[in-house]
């Protein structure tokens, strides 16, 4: 397996977007912290993280009721340095402050830094597109929020490539922040709609991706080849949709690769992901230290130009 105990200097970035930033290419999903995920589990994850080099730390206002937010605030907290990190959350999905109108979207903010402990958020992401709310009423509340400092730059989750066009063409001629990156699940599993709508979109308009679920909930790690290995619990209901012939297939291919560069099929399907143009950073789940090490050699992992061709391949029927 790759020895992710060498300096962190020596890992590789990535810039994000036009924003001047860099991070590792692989960031934490704060998805499962407050639910599958208790303190303690949270805290050896985040720490782990950003002693091998890690930056991005991804979560939503939503995740776990807003615990995920809590959980993540005392573990920033702690640290001597709040700069070490990049801090992305999502809102537009909490029942509180549902929506973008620019009401919800700056009680919303504002809810999210005081879970957070923190005095400013990295990225504020639009969670879901809202069609109801012009796109210059959210774009003009996320302005105050930025000029206030309590937000840095915008994202954008869950939106086709049209509608970021469209976002860009209503902020530039007002001079409105722009989204700087995307969020989309995409993974071997399900390359579209990335692929084909937005990932050319997002490099179009100079935008970094973050792949949003690269491992497709845990399938992709190998763990759950059969109904009967799928655990008793909502969090692997998804998963189990792959389990099938195609699931199988690209299984079995992730196995002979992560044997060849003595690594896991978990880390290889990151790999995979960080190898398209345009990805910038794949966002991956873990629910303890254990689990977190057994991904983080993707961020090393050169695949060969066979490897991605054979990848490509099993997955694209």
């Amino acid at each position: 397996m790759v020895d992710m105990t060498s300096s962190a200097e020596q890992l590789p970035r990535r810039a994000i977007g036009s924003t001047g930033l860099t991070t590792m290419p692989v960031g934490v999903d704060g998805s499962v912290f407050g639910w599958a995920a208790g303190v303690e589990a949270t805290a050896e994850v985040l720490n782990e993280f950003t002693d091998a080099g890690g930056t991005l730390v991804s979560t939503a206002d939503h995740y776990s009721g807003g615990r995920s937010e809590v959980m993540i605030g005392t573990w920033l907290r702690s640290l001597l340095d709040r700069s070490r990190v990049l801090v992305a959350t999502k809102v537009g999905r909490h029942p509180d402050n549902p929506g973008l109108s620019a009401r919800a979207l700056v009680r919303a903010a504002e809810a999210s830094l005081e879970r957070l402990g923190t005095d400013y958020i990295d990225f504020l992401s639009f969670d879901g597109d809202h069609p109801e709310t012009p796109a210059d009423e959210s774009l003009e509340a996320a302005d105050r929020l930025i000029r206030a400092g309590k937000v840095r730059f915008l994202s954008a989750s869950d939106y086709t490539g049209t509608r970021l066009r469209e976002f860009r063409s209503v902020a530039e001629p007002a001079a409105y922040p722009r989204f700087e990156t995307a969020l989309l699940e995409y993974n071997l599993m399900r390359r579209e709609p990335a692929e084909g709508d937005v990932l050319p979109a997002a490099r179009e308009l100079g935008m970094g991706f973050f792949a949003r679920l690269p491992l497709a909930n845990g399938f992709l790690t190998g763990v759950m080849r059969t109904r009967d290995t799928v655990p008793e619990s909502v969090m692997f209901a998804a998963a189990a949709q792959h389990i099938g012939r195609r699931g199988t297939r690209i299984l079995a291919v992730l196995d002979e690769i992560a044997e060849q560069h003595d690594t896991t099929p978990g880390a290889v399907a990151l790999a995979w992901v960080l190898s398209r143009p345009g990805v910038t950073a794949a966002i991956v789940r873990a629910r303890d230290g254990e689990q977190l090490a057994s991904l983080l050699p993707a961020a090393r992992l050169t695949l060969t130009r066979h490897d991605v061709r054979r990848l490509d391949e099993v997955s694209a029927a």
